[in-house]
């Protein structure tokens, strides 16, 4: 891949904390979401299995677990798969992730019976999978920006697996070896709106 040289200051260090109104835990006070990642770095199959299981044990509605996933390392047909139907910026540098993993919502039983809440389900074991990676000393980035029905299809999903999310996981590399736009997006302020914007009652 090409780079060009970015115009603004990309040097800025790899950890970067949140501006948080209280202390928070380290775990979540340093996560963020990256995109430059080592192209040499790679994701261990154990540190792997330590984030689906994170996943796994992250609560559900009524423990029914309405949440599937499909994971890969870098160097495999299925993250070549995976890497293939993503789109715009995040097929020019998830690539160099040291594996993927796309999130899927399980939207009821092979019975019919429908799970409400299993997008919010999933989106608590995404969560927990990106803690979980920020403490084996990792990155992850979640992505929407995808060909949903290229997965669909490559995965044989049936009609009750909503994929949602792709997760890129690895080892964070500096900015500047990103393209000048998404180098500036990697070091610009992290922001949140205020507890203020986001609490509407609070007693």
């Amino acid at each position: 891949m090409t780079l060009t040289t970015p115009s603004a200051d990309t040097t800025a260090s790899t950890t970067r904390t949140a501006d948080s109104s209280v202390p928070l835990t380290p775990l979540l006070d340093e996560r963020w979401s990256p995109r430059s990642f080592d192209p040499e770095a790679e994701v261990s199959d154990a540190q792997l299995t330590a984030l689906l299981e994170a996943a796994r044990w992250a609560p559900s509605c009524a423990n029914q677990q309405s949440r599937r996933f499909v994971a890969a390392r870098r160097g495999t047909e299925t993250f070549r798969t995976i890497h293939e139907a993503l789109v715009g910026f995040n097929a020019a540098w998830a690539g160099d992730a040291g594996a993927l993993v796309v999130g899927i919502a399980e939207t009821s039983t092979v019975e019919g019976d429908v799970r409400p809440y299993a997008e919010y389900d999933l989106g608590q074991s995404v969560a927990h999978l990106t803690v979980q990676a920020h403490a084996e000393g990792l990155h992850a980035h979640q992505m929407a920006g995808v060909e949903w029905d290229r997965l669909v299809a490559a995965f044989g999903l049936g009609d009750n697996l909503k994929p949602l999310v792709v997760t890129a996981i690895g080892t964070v590399a500096p900015a500047e070896r990103l393209q000048e736009a998404l180098a500036e997006r990697e070091v610009a302020p992290r922001e949140r709106l205020s507890l203020d914007e986001l609490v509407l009652v609070r007693d």
